[in-house]
Formats: C-alpha cells, structure tokens, sequence
C-alpha cells in the first residue's frame, strides 16, 4: 500500500480528516490522533511464533523471533500469546461466512468470464451439488478431516437463522479474542505474515495459509505488515524439512509454493485493538525504524 510507514500515516491524516466527513458522511468524524502516533512510550507486545492452523515457513518463524529481540533490547515488553480455537475461526467463522450461500455470489460474478486455473478447483467444488458435497465430504472425514470440514462449510449455512447465529458466532469470537488479549494487558500483538511470496498458481492451493492475514481481517482489527529481513539460504534448507501440521495436500503445496525464494523480503504483522490504527502506525514505525538501524532487511 505504500513504501514505508509515513506514507501510509500521511493517507490516514487525510482521511481521517472534518473535511473528508463532509465529503463523505460515512467516513467517522474522528481526527488523527497525533499525540498517539508520535508517542515513545513503551509497548507491552504480545507475539506468536505460529497460528497453530498452518506450520510457518522458517523464514517467517525467523523474522518473528528476530522483530522480538530488536523490541525487547529497545525496552518493550514482550508477552507470548495463543490464538484462540484457530480451526473453529477457520473452518466455521472464516470460510462459513465467506461461502454462507454456498457460493452462489461468486458464481454469479464469474458467470460467463474466464476462470483463472488457479481457481478452478474451488470454483468446481462449489458448483458440485449439494449431496455431492455432502457425500464427499463423509468419505474425507476419515483420510483429510479438515478438508472434510471444510467442504461441509461449502455448502453454506442453510437458512435466514442460521446466518444470523454465524454473524453473532463471528462477534462472540471476536470478544473472546480481545478478552484474552486484555487479560494480557497488551498494547499490541506481533504475529507472522504470510511469506515469501508464493510461486504463480500456487495461492489457491495453499489458500489454508493465508489465514495468517485473514484472521484480523475476520476479527476487523487494524493490521499492517513491515519488512524485517530476506529468506536466506539455511531458511531454504531447512524447508526441506517441511511437514505442515495436518500433512495434507494444502500443507505440500505452502512447501512448494515458497521454495525456491532465497533473496525475497519477509515481513512480519503488527496488530491492534479496532479503533487504534494510530498506535498499529507507531508499532509498525517503531518496527521499520528498528529494523533500518540495522542496516535494514537482510
């Protein structure tokens, strides 16, 4: 979204902004908290290493573990932090709300175009009917379970009622979550990005991985990420021993789709509670700022 944090504090004092409210009356008339921006105060950080959903490449797993010494020998306070019921937030919050009509909106929007062949599979799977899927998903169970879970949540949530109780599950999760975060007493979170990038083709097929980033997207907390450092050779050797927690098909192609990547940036995630974008840009600077005393990602 932009070269370095700055810029992206610059576009957020525009929007954020009187004139931008009466400019649009759906933009919060709620002023660029500078004073929070530009604070050197502390931070109690809490941070993981993994999601537990899927296994970290060892270069993500490094850029953590190297952002968390430059906090703690820069003063902060680092605190570690487990995402809670990940495959539940997966599986029935994330990928249910997202297919809650099994589909049929996408399908509509991609109706008579051309379908990328890196989102074939997804696009037949949702086409198959529902007795297929269901039928599918039972002989699954037993050989990929999450797979099977996850083509039930395909089918969609069924009725009227029984979306409503998913949106109201998205938002008891979301309480849980700060709650455990205010049981911490956190400032802010650090957590692994998904990298590096992935070979072309491979985004869908290794889609498990990208909850990562969906996550505060599901929980609607700010999030941004920042370089901290390059996949290194000893990085691409040991994902030679790769195995994913699951051992399926999603977890062969995260090691596929990030090998071969010695030299491209690794970023990490630098999070906060919803209506604290400001404190999410000092931790990101704070970050960046960091990192570039060293010399830089490396």
């Amino acid at each position: 979204m932009a070269k370095d944090v700055e810029s992206l504090a610059l576009c957020l004092r525009a929007l954020l902004s009187e004139n931008m409210h009466r400019l649009d009356a759906t933009v919060p008339p709620l002023p660029f908290r500078e004073e929070v921006y530009a604070s050197s105060r502390r931070l109690r950080i809490g941070y993981y290493e993994s999601d537990n959903l899927t296994q970290p490449s060892p270069s993500m797993t490094r850029a953590v573990r190297l952002t968390s010494k430059l906090l703690q020998d820069a003063g902060h306070q680092l605190i570690p932090f487990s995402v809670p019921r990940i495959e539940y937030a997966f599986i029935h919050l994330f990928t249910g709300g997202l297919y809650a009509d099994g589909g049929a909106t996408l399908l509509e929007k991609l109706k008579g175009d051309i379908v990328d062949p890196s989102m074939q599979g997804l696009v037949s799977q949702l086409c198959l009917p529902d007795p297929v899927k269901r039928f599918l998903a039972g002989i699954l169970r037993f050989t990929e379970p999450l797979t099977s879970q996850l083509l039930e949540e395909l089918r969609g949530v069924g009725t009227p009622k029984k979306l409503w109780e998913q949106h109201t599950a998205v938002e008891e999760y979301q309480q849980e979550f700060i709650a455990k975060w205010r049981s911490l007493d956190l400032d802010v979170l650090l957590a692994p990005a998904l990298g590096p990038a992935f070979y072309i083709g491979y985004p869908a097929k290794a889609a498990r991985s990208s909850f990562y980033l969906a996550l505060y997207n599901l929980l609607n907390f700010p999030a941004g990420v920042v370089p901290v450092t390059t996949v290194t050779p000893q990085d691409e050797e040991e994902l030679a021993f790769y195995r994913g927690y699951y051992g399926d098909g999603s977890d062969k192609n995260f090691q596929e789709a990030v090998s071969g990547s010695v030299g491209l940036p690794v970023t990490v995630q630098c999070i906060a509670l919803p209506w604290e974008e400001e404190l999410c840009l000092r931790f990101m600077k704070e970050v960046e700022t960091l990192v570039k005393d060293q010399g830089g990602p490396k």
